[in-house]
């Protein structure tokens, strides 16, 4: 998937959509733009499942993920996630989106300081 250099997880495109000023300084700190951002499939789940989503909620998740790309889980992904789990660092949701962005080498944006600690120690081994 060339030209797509970051993977925005669930809680930085909730931070975007909602104008948190901690996740509009990271994305403009990071120079990004929507055209070269991708999500995981399950944070597209994760989005449009939400219990309770408003009508105006989910068109604007529908308009900010058709700027963007969605990664469909593979092999690869899985068994990145699988050793994730195996090694306790992330619940399932995280660990897949986490994979997401080690199978296909791209830097992940997230909100959520659990999973940044864990992928920047995984950054530091590329």
């Amino acid at each position: 998937m060339s030209g797509i250099d970051w993977l925005l997880d669930t809680s930085m495109v909730i931070g975007l959509l909602k104008d948190y000023p901690h996740a509009v300084a990271l994305a403009e700190e990071q120079e990004l733009t929507l055209d070269r951002t991708a999500i995981s499939q399950i944070t597209r789940m994760e989005l449009l499942g939400f219990p309770g989503l408003t009508e105006n909620e989910e068109t604007a998740i529908q308009s900010f993920l058709n700027a963007g790309h969605v990664i469909l889980l593979d092999a690869a992904i899985e068994q990145h996630a699988i050793r994730l789990r195996r090694a306790g660092l992330l619940k399932l949701p995280d660990a897949i989106i986490a994979a997401t962005a080690i199978a296909r080498r791209l830097r992940l944006l997230t909100l959520d300081r659990d999973l940044s600690k864990v992928m920047s120690d995984l950054y530091s081994g590329w």
